[in-house]
């Protein structure tokens, strides 16, 4: 088996990716080198062909699909899957005269009289509600205490109130530093 003869033009892999000088410039180099051996390091400049945005952009027809190609009533939020959007809630101080003097679809007060005297009734809530909660608390004194308790204060939470769903008092565990150390830490 005879041995492998070493390859005479093999090029350093330092070279390989940099611009080396050539003819007498070389000589120079090599010539005031350290290391006559080592690369300059300046990079062989590579070009992507064809360059980024190089392309006709007319020559690009784009995929048309409907609905989500229709840009009339369809805004991004609506498109987008990925995030839930919470969809937001306000209540006005005219909202909630208007609740509280006249009640909701689903709770309609006792007050609220039927047919053209109730849209009448309905047109002066709505104004009555523009001039704010503190004009309709003054007109109508004993109308907050409806929605207040019987001691005065305002309802307690669903957990507290009823006798079915009970709240659980957070107990704290014992720490993993002592009870002299005053960091807890949660496990």
């Amino acid at each position: 088996m005879a041995a492998a003869k070493p390859i005479k033009d093999v090029v350093s892999v330092a070279k390989k990716y940099t611009q080396q000088s050539t003819g007498l410039y070389e000589r120079v180099r090599r010539l005031f080198a350290v290391d006559p051996e080592r690369s300059n390091g300046v990079p062989v400049r590579h070009f992507r062909n064809p360059p980024p945005a190089g392309g006709d952009p007319l020559a690009y027809d784009e995929a048309v699909t409907i609905p989500a190609a229709d840009i009339a009533d369809n805004p991004y939020w609506k498109r987008d899957v990925r995030r839930a959007y919470p969809t937001l809630s306000t209540v006005t101080q005219g909202d909630a005269v208007g609740l509280l003097s006249i009640g909701s679809a689903a709770a309609p007060s006792p007050k609220l009289l039927a047919g053209e005297e109730g849209s009448k009734q309905l047109v002066t809530v709505k104004e009555q509600g523009q001039k704010g909660l503190a004009a309709y608390f003054e007109a109508e004194k004993g109308s907050g205490a409806a929605v207040l308790a019987a001691d005065g204060l305002p309802p307690l939470p669903v957990a507290v109130r009823s006798k079915s769903v009970k709240a659980e008092k957070y107990e704290l565990g014992h720490t993993s530093y002592g009870e002299d150390y005053p960091c807890r830490s949660f496990v």
